[in-house]
């Protein structure tokens, strides 16, 4: 029999039983669209985290003091004492690759504006922090070297405790507020910059390194020091040189292990990526089971459309239909079934994809690739799961089939 006039019976069949054809496609139409979205969701999440760390510049060194334990908790890196203004004057002066370089004493306060408190993170540093770190301005200025020398109180706020302590539309710029019981002024409002991983950008309060020594911590120590090489392509030569300087400055003897460690943007990229790539594996996986269970939907169908049809079976049989040509019929009939579904759920999938990606904000969220191997799977599924039934259609006993009530 011709392919066409197989191809025609087969969607004679499906049309004959609209509702059935519809309900059998559901769990390929369900499954294509869901590993379609949820691959998407996960390239989206992706590019927003490698963009969010590039932003952070891809010559940034970040230089963590080793941690240390309390009660036999451990307080997590940067929690040790051994990073010291010491250490950042030796990069400065001897580490050739480095443009730049900054210290960072991080620690909590509470902050006081007449009648309004908030419990903020404040950040000690020094004028040239901004060429490193991004952080920059909505409103007002930086503190300048001469304010950091001075042991100045002044203090640059996000925009989390700007809108926590003034009331809208007034301009904190000038204003005093009392951070731990010290007034200092306002000079800076940074630009909102949301969520870097788990930490509020928004919400903290920069002020001179020194000023935070002297008057709030009273430690010499510091949470850790930001690195900039002169170019991507001096990083490696960066990381050496600071690596050396600080053993030297730290006095760690040969095969001692470092009590500090570099992080840098390519690191934090590489295990941002490594975790989203995991878990958009991990979602499509279980979206990939739904289709596994709509290919059982379709062999049940299958094996309940035999039952209806063994006595069409066996005069299509007895009139000289083969084997072969019995067993293409009902294949061909499975594999259309997967194909529309998964045109449809493909159909589904981008364009939920489209309207996510628009609503959250996402880009290049769908992939061809997901696409074709979503599609390409619901079909392997229709032919997997079709051939079962379509070989008991095939070995009917062609008398035993007419008989059949």
């Amino acid at each position: 029999m011709p392919a066409l006039e197989i191809l025609r019976i087969a969607l004679r069949s499906i049309r004959a039983n609209k509702m059935r054809s519809l309900l059998t496609m559901l769990g390929i139409i369900i499954g294509v669209s869901a590993v379609i979205l949820l691959t998407a969701v996960g390239r989206g999440a992706t590019d927003m985290v490698t963009n969010k760390v590039e932003s952070l510049g891809t010559n940034l060194i970040q230089i963590m003091s080793s941690s240390t334990s309390v009660g036999g908790i451990n307080k997590g890196q940067g929690s040790a004492p051994t990073l010291t203004m010491a250490d950042v004057q030796a990069i400065a002066q001897q580490d050739t690759a480095v443009k730049a370089v900054a210290p960072l004493l991080s620690t909590q306060g509470q902050v006081v504006w007449r009648a309004n408190n908030y419990s903020t993170s404040i950040q000690g540093t020094t004028a040239n922090y901004p060429q490193i770190e991004n952080m920059p301005l909505g409103s007002g200025r930086n503190f300048t070297n001469q304010e950091v020398q001075d042991n100045a109180t002044v203090a640059i706020i996000g925009t989390t405790v700007e809108s926590d302590l003034f009331p809208s539309g007034m301009n904190p710029i000038g204003q005093t507020i009392d951070v731990n019981g010290i007034p200092f002024r306002v000079i800076g409002v940074l630009k909102s910059e949301g969520t870097n991983g788990f930490i509020n950008q928004d919400d903290r309060i920069v002020i001179p390194i020194t000023t935070d020594m002297n008057l709030l911590d009273g430690t010499t120590y510091l949470t850790g020091i930001y690195a900039a090489a002169k170019s991507p392509a001096d990083m490696a030569m960066a990381e050496a040189e600071i690596t050396s300087t600080l053993r030297v400055a730290n006095q760690i003897l040969p095969g001692q292990a470092n009590n500090f460690t570099l992080l840098t943007s390519a690191t934090f990229l590489s295990t941002l990526t490594s975790i989203t790539g995991i878990l958009t594996d991990l979602l499509a996986g279980v979206a990939g089971i739904s289709l596994v269970v709509g290919g059982i939907g379709i062999m049940n169908i299958m094996l309940v459309s035999v039952t209806e049809r063994t006595r069409e079976i066996g005069i299509r049989k007895a009139i000289g239909a083969s084997k072969g040509v019995i067993l293409a019929q009902f294949v061909v009939e499975a594999v259309l079934v997967s194909i529309i579904g998964g045109l449809i759920g493909v159909a589904i999938g981008v364009l939920g994809a489209v309207i996510g990606g628009s609503v959250f904000h996402l880009s290049g969220l769908v992939g061809m690739n997901a696409v074709g191997l979503a599609f390409g799977f619901a079909a392997l599924v229709g032919i997997i799961f079709g051939v079962y039934p379509a070989r008991k259609a095939a070995n009917l006993n062609p008398i035993d089939a007419l008989r059949f009530e």
